[in-house]
Order: structure tokens, then C-alpha cells, then sequence
């Protein structure tokens, strides 16, 4: 039995499922229903007859790809072996590994990750007499990138042409491609060879392109070169957010020049937000010059306030989110996985991580790494597990050459194998060895350098057995232990070691002190904190070991909270949503504001994906100082949050801490009222 498009759709969806012949572009607002709009009008089409494989629907996760695979499934019942549903780059792979030799390389070429892209630019730098100071593989691979994608010319890098020219080269030599090339070499390949592209074009007669907001010219290119009339685009101007890595929404623009007799719809019927939310997010966006006009509404009435809120520090800010939460799960009965707090930055997770820790809230990180799980974090953890307990084989092995102290892979394995044979840790296997006679050592330590003999690795193993000795002793005495792990990182000389492993990108260097002066400034924080009646060492690691629990799942005790930058929280929605840190500086983003309008006018984009992550409930916070190397900064509230209607916003200054006579009065009332 057909299949009532009507009674499924709204209007506007409906127009957009079965307007099938011809160029079409769909602007489908936040929580409008594309993906719904998108999986029906596959649907639509194989119900009229149109056979699977003429078919071909681009995205641009492997995830939305098997989603939309999935519910076009469900829809039609039907098995979808001929239908194809792809990102851009695997469909760029099927083209290249038919059609390569016409291009010059064979069908079973590898494809080269960033870490083998980086690998032959060093190679080929050296073969061309680079040094290495000039060889900053990941910086030069991405003005590759950028000359290859057409987005960057060679003005001020000229002396990386020749190297450019070699690396092609090389790619071609080992029979390889890179991840650009995926969708250059298929562009150079329809333009080269008309009679391929007439092939694809026969057999694709009716292609569909999402998120084409995101579309970057080279994709652009390769889905106008495919399009032979039935092509429909879907996208929004207003959340396109990553020009960073190519994407324009110019391609929306250039979609309207080259197909002239396109129909363009309009979903604007938002099923996620309450009207208060999609006003906030349309007063924001309306600023922006360079968009197409929409207004977003909902059907599910005016919904509460949006809530701002100026606390007085990070810190705050991080324990107002935690105590808003756990109030919210009391008297709600919200689960921990309704709420996303959404970030513009990494460097804002630490806070929040703690606040988290401290109230046992469970939480997922996405879009960064958590910051505890950070190496240089890591690392001086692993020390500090160690110092709490030798006997920790795996932290032991982190950090035994870390910084390196000569201890090389050979002697580590000849290590292990003392330790099997004697059924002890590595640690008495160490100790026994390190205090051993020569003769008895029975060990012969060749890995540890060329130089290296017994003698100096027994001196390598006795040094590090010294240092934790020595370190464990300070740091189970006494209290001032944030004081005691500052001192512990200046006696291994980590900062120097994390310089020599960065000597190449003083930003990434500069970034890791930061870090680790964070986790320093953290430990200090929690051993401060009124609650904190045991500020010892085996407590803070018990502590940092709740980042690992294994019983917090998802099932029955109502999943984690959604710690994420707001760069991966699009296309996902939740009921409560926290946007910390809306000051200027943070979003938009300070490099923004440095560099034109339209960077700010990306920022702003920013900042409207974030609140049409909502559905219910809208909390933003905007600091009023931040915490930049060991100073406080004054902090501006974000120009963004002026720009949400005043009618819409129930604004929260932080209540001021009583003074002493008032806590004196306070404090003789209630001993007065309970004497009584």
C-alpha cells in the first residue's frame, strides 16, 4: 500500500519530498526535519519507480551515511544493494580505484593519513636539503592541502613550491593519494576525460547532497560536474561553521548562479526548540548580513526563560553548571544524558571536569581530548600513581623514560623478563638489579645506547629508583601537596622535555606548559576547597580515578552528561543546554575579532548552532574574569548576548558574599533560635 506523504509531512516537507525532476535546493533550518525530509524523498523516488542505482545521496560522516541508509531501510521495507549513500570522499575512492590509471596511478594505490603525509614531506625535505628547523611537517602539510583544495596560493611560501612538486612526485612513486586528492583527482579526472564523466552521469541520474552548507568548491566542483539536471541540495547558510577546513556557504550562491532554474523550499517549521529558544536564536542571527532570510518557529509554545547568569570565575562558573544539574535531576527527573554543556574551546574542559569530579556527576567528552586524559596530564599522574604505589607496573613503564634517562627498549624487555622469571614488579626487579654486583646482573642492557654497558644501566635504573624515592617521601608528608607536585615536575625537568619534544611549534609548547600549570593550579583549588577533609595524595588520585569508573553506563542510572565544543554538537539536540564562557574573547572567539567580519559573522553561526541544540531549557553563562596564565583577567559578556531579545532572557548576577557583621548577626539568630 502507498504511502500517505501527506499525513507524514508538513507542507513545506512535502513540497520538498516530491519535487523530483529538476535542480532544487532545500534551506532546512535547525530541527526542521532534514534528515526526515531527506530519507522520504529517497523513499518517494523508489516508490515511483526509479530504480536504486540511479541514485546518489553524498554526506559527509560515515555515521549520517548509515543513518540515512538505515531509515530509507525501515521506510521502504526494500533490501538497498544497488542504492548508494556515501560520504563525499569514499564516493572519490569508488571513482578513483575504476578510473586511477587514467590519471597515472594504479587501482590499488594506498591512501596516505596525516601521519604518512607528514612522514614523506620529511623525506623528501631532506632529500631537497630542508633543515630541520624549516621542516614543520604539519604546517607545511596543510599549505599543501590548501594549494592542492585551491583555498591557498603560494604568496609568502614559495620555498615550499619545489618541496610541493617532489611530494607529488613521491605520492605518484609509491602509488599513494592523500585525503584531498580523493576529491581533487576525481575533479582533474571528469575534467580530463569527458567520456568517465558521461558514464557517471548516465548511470546517477538523480543526486542529493546534505549538509551542503559544508560542501567545500572542490566538492562543489565534483557535485556540479555530476549534476545532469535532477540534483537537490539541502543545507542552512545560518550553521555553516567550517570554514576552517574548507567548507563555504558561498557554495548556497553559487548553487542559485549555476542552476538558474532551481526551485528553492523553505522548512522553517523547527520540531525541537520552544518559541522562546528559535526568538533567541533568530535575534542573534539576524545580525549576520551575508544569509538568506528565515525565521524559524515551533509549535511547541513559548517555553521558560533563557537564563543568563555572570559568575564570578571559571570555577563558579563550572560549580553552577554541576549544582544546576543535580537540582535539575531532583526535581525534574532529568537523566544525566538530557543536558549538554557546549564549550567554544577545549581549554574550558578543565573547569567543568572538575566541578563534575567533585560532585559525581558522570560525563562524555566529544570534540577534544578530556584534559585529564591529556599526555602531558598523563604523564605527571603516572608519577604521582607511582609515587603512591611502586608496585604500578603500567604507570611504571609510562614514565620510566620519561624524560629519557638513557633507559632503552632492549633493557625494558630484559627488564620484563627478570620480573616474569622472579614473579615480582617491575619495580623489585629493578631494585634487585640496580643493587646487584656486575657479575650477577645478568643483564646486558644493549638497548640503552650505543655507549651504555652495565654498569651505567644499573646508574640509569638506581637514578630513577633515587628520584621516586625521594619523591614519595615528600609527597606523603604533610599537606601542600600542589606545592610538593610543582616540585616534583621541576626536579624531573618535564617543562625542558616537553620544549625539546615541541622545539619545532612553540604554540603546541606553550600549550602544553599551560596545561600542566593548570593542573598544578587544580591541585591547589581542590586542597583548598572547605570540603576537602583529606587533601593527601592517595585522595586526589581516587579522585582522578573516577574519570575511569567502568559502573557508570548508560543503562539505569541515566547515561552521562554531554561535555562537548559546540563545533561537535551539531546535528545533535538535548533537552537542557549550557553554554559556557559567552564572553568576548572566547565567542567570538578572539582570533575573530582580529581578523574581519566575516570571521565573526562564522562566530555568530557558532553561537546560533549552540542554542538550537535546546529543546526546553537554555542556560548561558558569561564570566567575569578568566583565569589567563597565573593572572585573572577582566572579562566582557559576549556581544552575541545583546543581541538576544531582552523580553526573552531572565538575567542572574551572583549574590554577594555577607559581610562580617551581617554573618555575626546571622550566626546569633539561628544559635539563639536553636538554644530555644
Amino acid at each position: 500500500m502507498a504511502r500517505d506523504y501527506r499525513a507524514e509531512l508538513n507542507g513545506e516537507q512535502y513540497d520538498a519530498v516530491t519535487s523530483v525532476d529538476g535542480p532544487l535546493l532545500i534551506i532546512a533550518g535547525a530541527g526542521s526535519g532534514k534528515t526526515r525530509v531527506i530519507t522520504f524523498r529517497i523513499a518517494y523516488m523508489l516508490e515511483r519507480g526509479i530504480p536504486q542505482s540511479q541514485i546518489l545521496a553524498l554526506t559527509f560522516t560515515n555515521k549520517a551515511a548509515r543513518e540515512m541508509e538505515g531509515r530509507v531501510r525501515e521506510l521502504t521495507a526494500r533490501k538497498l544493494q544497488n542504492l548508494t549513500v556515501s560520504t563525499f570522499h569514499a564516493f572519490g575512492v569508488q571513482i578513483l580505484r575504476q578510473d586511477a590509471e587514467r590519471l597515472g596511478w594504479r587501482a590499488n594505490f594506498s591512501i596516505y593519513d596525516e601521519l604518512d603525509r607528514s612522514q614523506l614531506i620529511k623525506e623528501t625535505g631532506r632529500e631537497l636539503g630542508f633543515t630541520q628547523d624549516t621542516l614543520d611537517a604539519y604546517k607545511i602539510g596543510s599549505l599543501f592541502s590548501g594549494v592542492k583544495t585551491e583555498r591557498r596560493g603560494w604568496t609568502g611560501n614559495d620555498q615550499y613550491r619545489r618541496l610541493y612538486e617532489e611530494y607529488q612526485a613521491g605520492l605518484k612513486l609509491h602509488n599513494a593519494v592523500d585525503f584531498d586528492d580523493l576529491i581533487v583527482l576525481p575533479v582533474a579526472l571528469f575534467r580530463g576525460h569527458p567520456d568517465v564523466l558521461d558514464r557517471y552521469r548516465a548511470r546517477y541520474r538523480y543526486l542529493l547532497v546534505d549538509e551542503f552548507q559544508d560542501t567545500s568548491e572542490q566538492q562543489y566542483e565534483l557535485m556540479r560536474l555530476l549534476a545532469d539536471g535532477n540534483v537537490a541540495v539541502v543545507g542552512d547558510d545560518d550553521q555553516s561553521i567550517y570554514s576552517w577546513r574548507g567548507a563555504s556557504y558561498e557554495n548556497i550562491r553559487r548553487f542559485e548562479r549555476d542552476f538558474p532554474a532551481a526551485r528553492e523550499i523553505r522548512l522553517e517549521q523547527n520540531y525541537r526548540s520552544t518559541e522562546t529558544i528559535l526568538a533567541a536564536a533568530n535575534g542573534v542571527i539576524s545580525h549576520n548580513t551575508k544569509r538568506k532570510d528565515k525565521a524559524l518557529w515551533s509549535g511547541k509554545g513559548s517555553g521558560k526563560p533563557i537564563e543568563v547568569y555572570f559568575p564570578e570565575n571559571e570555577t563558579a562558573e563550572a560549580d553552577f553548571i554541576a549544582e544546576t544539574i543535580l537540582g535539575l535531576c531532583a526535581s525534574e527527573r532529568r537523566r544525566y544524558e538530557d543536558f549538554g554543556v557546549l564549550v567554544r574551546t577545549n581549554t574550558q574542559f578543565r573547569a567543568i571536569e572538575d566541578a563534575f569530579l567533585d560532585a559525581n556527576i558522570p560525563y562524555a567528552v566529544s570534540g577534544g581530548t578530556s584534559f585529564y586524559k591529556r599526555r602531558e596530564i598523563r604523564d605527571i599522574n603516572s608519577y604521582l600513581h607511582v609515587c603512591a604505589n611502586c608496585d604500578d607496573d603500567v604507570n611504571l613503564l609510562r614514565i620510566i623514560n620519561t624524560p629519557r634517562r638513557g633507559i632503552g627498549r632492549k633493557a625494558l624487555e630484559e627488564l620484563n623478563a627478570a620480573a616474569n622469571e622472579r614473579q615480582c614488579s617491575l619495580w623489585d626487579a629493578m631494585r634487585s638489579l640496580a643493587t646487584a654486583p656486575p657479575p650477577q646482573a645478568q643483564l646486558s642492557f644493549g638497548g640503552m645506547s650505543e655507549e651504555a654497558d652495565g654498569d651505567e644501566a644499573r646508574s640509569a635504573f638506581g637514578g630513577f629508583l633515587s628520584l621516586i624515592t625521594a619523591q614519595r617521601a615528600a609527597l606523603l608528608g604533610g599537606r601542600g601537596l600542589s606545592n610538593k607536585v610543582r616540585a616534583l615536575v621541576e626536579e624531573i625537568g618535564y617543562l625542558d622535555f616537553l620544549a625539546g619534544e615541541y622545539q619545532k611549534s612553540e604554540k603546541a609548547a606553550r600549550f602544553k606548559f599551560l596545561n600542566v600549570e593548570r593542573l598544578l593550579t587544580s591541585i591547589g583549588e581542590w586542597e583548598r576547597k572547605p570540603d576537602t577533609t583529606d587533601p593527601s595524595l592517595f585522595a586526589w588520585l581516587s579522585r582522578i580515578a573516577l574519570l575511569s569508573r567502568d559502573d557508570l553506563n548508560d543503562d539505569g542510572n541515566g547515561g552521562k552528561v554531554n561535555l562537548m565544543t559546540i563545533h561537535a554538537s551539531k546535528g545533535l539536540e538535548f533537552p537542557v543546554v549550557f553554554i559556557a564562557g559567552a564572553e568576548d574573547g572566547t565567542i567570538p572567539h578572539a582570533r575573530a575579532l582580529e581578523e574581519n567580519p566575516d570571521s565573526v559573522e562564522e562566530e555568530r553561526r557558532l553561537f546560533y548552532v549552540a542554542i538550537t541544540r535546546a529543546r526546553d531549557k537554555l542556560f548561558i553563562s558569561s564570566r567575569k574574569t578568566r583565569r589567563r596564565a597565573q593572572a585573572a583577567a577582566q572579562c566582557e559578556p559576549s556581544r552575541f548576548l545583546a543581541e538576544i531579545p531582552a523580553e526573552l532572557v531572565s538575567y542572574h548576577e551572583p549574590e554577594a558574599e555577607p559581610d562580617e557583621a551581617t554573618r555575626d548577626a546571622l550566626f546569633a539568630s539561628m544559635k539563639q533560635k536553636f538554644s530555644g
